[in-house]
C-alpha cells in the first residue's frame, strides 16, 4: 500500500510510542483534546511502530526514550536517516537521562519534553498544554502554514514583566562592556546550537533564555560548552556575565541581567510567569534595557508566541541594537513577528548571519574601546 501523508486541511496525525500502557493512555486522551490533532496509533515499541509505519506516515511521532528491544535514541536516528518525521520526544528520564534529551535534538528531535507527573489537575492542564502545543509546533515545519495562536502555557491571565520587574527609565551606562542577549523557544535548541558554535572564543557575553523544563538546561549548556569555543553556562545566581562566555537561564526559572560596575552578573530568581512562560524572555530583555541599555544587542530567535516582543521594543527604546531571526529559517516564527509587529526590530537577519553579527558587535565596542 502506498504511503500517504495528511493533507494540510486535516487534523495533524500523531504516532505514539511509548511502553508503558498507562501512558499510551493518558497521551492519547491529551492528543484527542486538542481538535487540531488525531492520535494514528499508540504502540508500546520501535517494531510496533515501523510496522505501523509501513502503511501511513504519522505527521509527528510522540517518542519516548526507554524502550524495549530498540531503545528511543536508535530509533530516532533510523527515522532521521530513512523517513525524516517530525518527533516529539517525552521521557520521565529528566535527570538521570539529560544528556540523552539533549542528544535527541542533535539527531533531529524538533522538541523534548519532560513526561508529565500530572499529580493534581493543575499540573495536568499545564501537561497538557506543554505535550499539545510541541506537537503542533513540530508539524508547523513540515506544513508550513500559518501557526494559530496556541493556548497558554500557564493558566490564568496572562502576567507581564511588572511581575518580576517594575518598568523604569534605563541607568546611563556609557562605560560598561557590551552584552548580547538571545532568546528562543520551539527550534530554538538547534538554533542556538548553530549560533553559538559559529562564534570566536573572543565573542562578547552572551546571556540566553531558551524555553526549557527544569532539568533539561543543565545538560543542554554541557553539551554545548563541549561544541563550542566560548564557554557555555548554566545560569547560577550573581555569576559572572564575561566575554567568551555565554549563561543560559535555568528551566523554571527568570534570569536578570544585573549592572555590577562596568561589568554584569546574573540574577536566578523564581517568581509568576511572565508570558505564560518561566524563564521570560521578556524578562532578560527588560532588565537588560534597564541595565546595559545602548552597550546591549538583543536578539529574538524561533519560537511560539510574543514572549520578548514588549520589551525588545523597550531595549531598542534604551538605544540596544536589535535583531530578528528571519521567517524563511525560523522553525515557528511567532516570537520574532511579534517582535517586528512591536516596532522593537532593527533588522532581520537569517540564521546563518547571527553569530556575523554577533562578532561584529563585539569588534565595534573593542575598537570603540581601543580609542
Amino acid at each position: 500500500m502506498a504511503l500517504r501523508a495528511a493533507a494540510p486541511s486535516t487534523p495533524t496525525r500523531v504516532l505514539i510510542v511509548d511502553d508503558s500502557a498507562a501512558a499510551r493512555a493518558m497521551f492519547k486522551v491529551i492528543v484527542e483534546s486538542d481538535p487540531a490533532l488525531k492520535v494514528m496509533a499508540a504502540v508500546p515499541d520501535a517494531y510496533a511502530a515501523a510496522r505501523a509505519m509501513r502503511t501511513e506516515l504519522p505527521d509527528v511521532i510522540l517518542l519516548d526514550l526507554e524502550l524495549p528491544g530498540m531503545d528511543g535514541l536508535t530509533f530516532l536516528r533510523k527515522i532521521m536517516q530513512q523517513h525524516p518525521i517530525p518527533v516529539v520526544v517525552c521521557s520521565s528520564h529528566v535527570g538521570a537521562g539529560s544528556d540523552a534529551m539533549v542528544a535527541a535534538l542533535e539527531l533531529g528531535a524538533r522538541e523534548v519534553i519532560s513526561k508529565p507527573a500530572a499529580r493534581n489537575d493543575l499540573e495536568r492542564q499545564e501537561a497538557s498544554i506543554r505535550i499539545c502545543d510541541a506537537i503542533r509546533a513540530s508539524s508547523e515545519t513540515e506544513r508550513r502554514r500559518s501557526q494559530p495562536e496556541p493556548r497558554p502555557l500557564a493558566p490564568g491571565p496572562k502576567l507581564t514583566a511588572d511581575e518580576i520587574l517594575p518598568a523604569r527609565p534605563p541607568r546611563s551606562v556609557p562605560d560598561t562592556m557590551p552584552v548580547v542577549c538571545i532568546g528562543a523557544s520551539t527550534g530554538g535548541t538547534e538554533a542556538l546550537r548553530d549560533v553559538l558554535t559559529a562564534l570566536p572564543a573572543s565573542a562578547p557575553p552572551i546571556v540566553i533564555v531558551q524555553h526549557m523544563p527544569r532539568g533539561f538546561t543543565a545538560a543542554f549548556a554541557r553539551r554545548l560548552n563541549s561544541l563550542c569555543a566560548i564557554e557555555v553556562l548554566e545560569a547560577e545566581d550573581e555569576m559572572q556575565v564575561l566575554p567568551g562566555r555565554a549563561i543560559i537561564a535555568q528551566g523554571d526559572r527568570h534570569l536578570l541581567l544585573r549592572r555590577r560596575n562596568q561589568g554584569y552578573r546574573v540574577s536566578v530568581l523564581d517568581g509568576a510567569y511572565v508570558c505564560r512562560h518561566r524563564p521570560s524572555v521578556d524578562v532578560l530583555f527588560r532588565s537588560a534595557a534597564q541595565e546595559a541599555g545602548a552597550n546591549a544587542l538583543g536578539i529574538i530567535m524561533t519560537g511560539m508566541g510574543d514572549d520578548g516582543a514588549r520589551c525588545m521594543a523597550e531595549m531598542r527604546a534604551a538605544g540596544a541594537e536589535t535583531i530578528a531571526q528571519n521567517e524563511e529559517t525560523c522553525v515557528v516564527y511567532g516570537m520574532p513577528r511579534e517582535a517586528v509587529a512591536h516596532g522593537g526590530i532593527q533588522k532581520v537577519e537569517p540564521l546563518d548571519r547571527i553569530a556575523v553579527r554577533i562578532t561584529e558587535f563585539g569588534r565595534r565596542f573593542a575598537e570603540r574601546m581601543v580609542r
